[in-house]
């Protein structure tokens, strides 16, 4: 059976200025934006290159405001990425990798500036987040482990 990620659902208080930040911003696909009744609107975004989509509004979730972590986009150049991302005029905290040389912590305590050293694939991350603190990872990965 195959089982694939369709949207996730990001919790936020100003659909508008999400709506800006993702579309305009970050550059994502406005798939939709149905203001389907008062109290209740849905916009869908989509990552240039994502089958996974994105989706805010109001009367969508009960999570707390910002409250998403860890959500990662895979990229195949960080460097590029930051630096576009940058220009954008996001504040993107990164290159950096984990003092353990696996998938970074919670936090930046772990944190090392720069590329991981050999450059491995899925080896270094960048992060960024949205008006509302929901929590992005960029994740530079240049070739697929086996099975995926």
């Amino acid at each position: 059976m195959d089982l694939k990620l369709e949207v996730v659902v990001l919790p936020v208080s100003d659909v508008d200025k999400a709506k800006d930040f993702y579309a305009d911003t970050l550059g994502f696909r406005l798939d939709a934006d149905f203001p389907i009744h008062d109290g209740y609107r849905i916009v869908q975004v989509t990552p240039p290159g994502s089958a996974c989509s994105i989706i805010f509004g109001e009367g969508l979730t009960a999570a707390p405001v910002g409250s998403a972590q860890g959500l990662h986009l895979i990229v195949t150049d960080i460097e590029q990425a930051v630096e576009e991302l940058t220009g954008r005029g996001v504040d993107v905290d990164g290159p950096f990798h984990d003092a353990t040389g696996a998938f970074h912590h919670a936090g930046a305590t772990q944190r090392i500036p720069g590329i991981a050293p050999n450059r491995p694939s899925y080896g270094t991350f960048a992060s960024f987040a949205d008006p509302d603190g929901n929590e992005w990872f960029l994740q530079e990965i240049t070739e697929r482990a086996p099975g995926r």
